[in-house]
């Protein structure tokens, strides 16, 4: 009896959290691999940048906070979501119960909304840094940085949870659970509500902001360009402003990229279920989440200052005494 056939024949039993029929075959452990792979570099990256940013005080700056509270979602990612969504993916016969999917699609929905406000308060930093530096340095203080932040993460957990209790997920999701995936009801008026604020409007925000970060590093460019005889530090502070709205561009731009298509491809489904939008969802869905797999590779490329915590941290020298003072930034 080949596996498809045993599956059609003993159907799936609900318990606390899950069950599985079978034991993996040759294929399932291919699979298993790059996931595993995939899985370890999202957890591994993104707690390198979280150690870094802790431990060296040089580091702790308003702007490097929110990239900590970023690699902190994206680790989260990793830890709770990635796993389990890409073990439901492989092998399609594990069953959920009600508080475990319950669960689940709260701390997925709560981990995309703070991603996204997250990137926009990113840009939002970089474009009061670049546009006006000497209000920024007296106004977006640590603790100011800090206070955001928790507000964004009470505020991500808050939200989801009404529009879980409104929208008819903790009520009705039980009746639609199936073996390889939970399935809520959708109310058509916060579906539009929810693709709004928890889309919409961050992204706009992130795209306006990232239009204006690139006209200041345009026009500082531009004078680079006109003045023959520029100071050397004027020269320099300006190339480090172009290179850092090129990364925050990056990164910017991988994360629409990632995670558009997902979004635009949900907000369809509500209104037309079908089979080629549900394949469409199926086929976008990882890329939401290798997002956070990503994000850390472009810390790596485009951020001096992880490939030298990272260097630091992968020879222990973290451990030693005043390691938390070592200078981890390259000079321009």
């Amino acid at each position: 009896m080949n596996l498809t056939e045993e599956h059609q024949e003993t159907p799936c039993v609900y318990s606390n959290f899950f069950c599985l029929e079978t034991s993996p075959t040759a294929v399932d452990v291919l699979l298993y691999m790059p996931v595993a792979i995939v899985v370890s570099l999202t957890v591994c990256g993104n707690l390198l940048v979280i150690i870094s940013i802790c431990h060296f005080k040089q580091l702790q700056t308003p702007t490097n906070f929110l990239v900590l509270s970023l690699a902190m979602v994206d680790f989260l990612v990793g830890v709770i979501l990635m796993p389990v969504y890409f073990l439901t993916w492989i092998d399609q016969w594990r069953c959920f119960d009600i508080l475990y999917c319950t669960s689940f699609k709260l701390a997925d929905y709560c981990f995309t909304c703070i991603s996204v406000y997250n990137v926009a308060l990113i840009g939002l930093d970089r474009y009061l840094a670049l546009s006006n530096p000497f209000h920024y340095s007296m106004k977006i203080t640590v603790n100011v940085t800090l206070r955001m932040i928790v507000i964004l993460w009470l505020y991500s957990l808050m939200y989801n949870m009404v529009l879980f209790y409104f929208n008819g997920d903790f009520t009705d999701m039980k009746e639609n659970i199936t073996c390889g995936e939970c399935v809520g009801t959708f109310n058509k008026v916060w579906a539009i509500v929810d693709f709004i604020i928890a889309f919409v409007l961050p992204c706009s925000m992130i795209v306006i902001i990232n239009l204006k970060i690139f006209a200041i590093a345009k026009k500082h460019a531009n004078k680079i360009r006109s003045v023959r005889k520029c100071p050397k530090n004027d020269h320099g502070s300006m190339a480090s402003e172009r290179k850092a709205a090129k990364s925050l561009g990056i990164l910017v731009a991988v994360f629409l990229l990632c995670s558009v298509p997902y979004y635009v491809c949900a907000f369809v489904e509500i209104y037309f279920k079908n089979k080629s939008v549900h394949l469409a969802i199926l086929i976008t869905a990882p890329l939401l989440y290798l997002n956070s797999s990503i994000n850390p590779i472009i810390y790596a490329l485009f951020y001096p200052w992880f490939q030298r915590s990272v260097k630091l941290i992968l020879t222990l020298r973290i451990c030693g005494s005043e390691s938390s003072m070592l200078n981890v930034q390259r000079e321009t």
